[in-house]
């Protein structure tokens, strides 16, 4: 049996900062490494910036350029990290945890039983 795998998983979140509705989560990520997993917020605040009013393209470039280093530290350390960013009324906010992936069993390397095979799905009504 393989032993648990060490990585980070990542979330991405909005709110609306008047308080009006609960958070929503908008993507997660499962990375294998610190870098994997400050460049997937790297990626989004890239790809977002440009349509960004001038204070939320600030914060994410203030992150981008100088916060990133700090955020990469701390994975290292296995530590969690918040980015977040605010544009309008609208909070996004990147979660990043440390955590041990478990194998599970998976169907390539296993020979299946014969029924496995014979199992077709039908429609419902």
């Amino acid at each position: 049996m393989k032993a648990p795998t060490c990585g980070y998983w990542c979330e991405c979140w909005t709110q609306d900062v008047r308080g009006r509705e609960l958070p929503e989560l908008k993507a997660s990520f499962d990375a294998y490494s610190a870098p994997q997993a400050d460049r997937w917020v790297a990626v989004a605040l890239r790809t977002i910036s440009p349509a960004l009013d001038a204070d939320a393209s600030n914060e994410a470039w203030e992150w981008l350029q100088n916060g990133r280093i700090n955020t990469r530290r701390a994975l290292l350390r296995m530590q969690p990290c918040t980015v977040s960013i605010t544009q309008a009324h609208t909070r996004i906010t990147w979660t990043i945890r440390p955590v041990a992936y478990l194998p599970l069993a998976d169907r390539q390397a296993a020979q299946l039983p014969a029924c496995a095979y014979a199992f077709r799905p039908q429609a419902t009504d």
